[in-house]
């Protein structure tokens, strides 16, 4: 059968054992021969199924599941975890199946249900799902100081993970509540500091809903002084006021992935993540003990999720890492025409570069470069910072 002749009736469950079901519900279950879901969903419903119904278990690969209702056709009634159009499953339809009719019934969500137990207003709560998903969208969410966060975890990221993660990145700032098995006759809501929930057990399904108690400092431009410096070279930093400037040049809020080569100490990737923590940050040195560095002022600035990638630039498997659509390069070994080559080879349409230069050598060797991989000069600022050589920070 055609996957136009598809129909989906997908229907929110908590997690309760004995759920009330609405008689239109009621009529629909009688009415299918097919249906889907979870283990979970599976045990909840199971005695209210006709008889010589047949199950599609909901498992990993979702391509196989996706073939199974292909191969049926006609009307699947899918069971889901609360609200199916939040992070779940019937988005996931929609997408796979665009010629198919979906039909919805909600039940609350678990942060609802987290919510409505603390009896918090949650009109103004960001919403992160780490079912499945890396840390991008909390880490986001955690820099930008959000009042309030409501967190999908997941087998994974559970909340003594997060609780963790926020602890290494100076996140204590935050009152932690967590709801475990949510609508179930068992279900348990909690409220910690960091450091307990970091140290706690929590039983699964469970979500986590975050509360600010105090602003931690963010401010535009971090002062040089806090960064940890390679061997205590003060010259070994890029100054704070050519760091904004070089951003700037990069309009880095409409761009999406930063690539930062040569970063030494991780000034210029810090700085880039405090300002603009939706980037996806890849930083690249050859300097074993750079690593540390920058993990170090990572922590100490609140900036989680930068990949430091050690070793040689010109020597990596760039297609590993997202293609950039801003670079800065703050490092080249002598090679500065090379790593313009390879940047070219990745950077995507529209794209910018960013170098600073400080000799008329290192000048004249990214002018060559641009003219090596056909890209236009679009421009260049002199800077001088207290006693320190000028600096010309060029964009192409």
């Amino acid at each position: 059968m055609s996957e136009r002749a598809l129909h989906f009736t997908v229907v929110g469950l908590s997690d309760s054992r004995s759920p009330y079901w609405r008689p239109e519900l009621l009529e629909r279950i009688a009415a299918h021969h097919f249906f889907s879901g979870g283990r979970r969903h599976q045990e909840i419903v199971s005695s209210i199924l006709p008889a010589g119904s047949q199950w599609i278990p909901i498992t990993v690969p979702l391509a196989d599941v996706f073939a199974r209702y292909r191969s049926v056709g006609g009307s699947i009634l899918v069971f889901a975890s609360g609200d199916p159009l939040f992070f779940g499953f019937a988005s996931t339809l929609r997408r796979e199946f665009p010629e198919a009719t979906i039909e919805v019934f909600p039940e609350f969500n678990s942060l609802q249900l987290l919510a409505h137990r603390l009896l918090l207003p949650y009109q103004e709560m960001r919403m992160v799902s780490l079912t499945g998903r890396p840390w991008d969208r909390f880490d986001q969410a955690l820099i930008e100081g959000e009042p309030m966060i409501g967190v999908l975890t997941d087998l994974k990221k559970t909340p003594d993970q997060i609780a963790q993660r926020m602890r290494a990145y100076g996140y204590m700032n935050y009152r932690v509540s967590v709801g475990e098995e949510l609508g179930n006759e068992v279900e348990r809501v909690r409220t910690f500091t960091v450091d307990e929930a970091a140290q706690a057990v929590f039983r699964q399904p469970n979500c986590l809903i975050l509360e600010r108690t105090a602003i931690r400092p963010r401010p535009l431009g971090l002062p040089d002084a806090s960064f940890e410096l390679l061997d205590g070279r003060v010259n070994m930093i890029t100054k704070m006021p050519i760091r904004l400037a070089a951003l700037a040049q990069m309009d880095l809020r409409e761009r999406h992935s930063f690539w930062d080569i040569g970063f030494c100490t991780g000034s210029v990737s810090i700085e880039a993540k405090a300002q603009f923590p939706h980037l996806k940050i890849t930083a690249f040195e050859r300097r074993e003990v750079c690593a540390g560095i920058i993990e170090r002022n990572a922590r100490r600035w609140g900036t989680p999720g930068i990949t430091a990638v050690m070793g040689d630039f010109l020597a990596q498997d760039l297609s590993l890492y997202p293609r950039p659509d801003a670079v800065f390069i703050g490092g080249h070994g002598g090679r500065l025409v090379e790593v313009l080559e390879a940047v070219a080879s990745r950077l995507s349409p529209g794209g910018v570069i960013v170098f600073n230069s400080v000799t008329e050598e290192s000048k004249q060797m990214f002018l060559e470069g641009l003219a090596a991989i056909g890209r236009p000069l679009k421009g260049s600022v002199r800077m001088m910072v207290d006693a320190y050589n000028p600096i010309e920070i060029w964009k192409a």
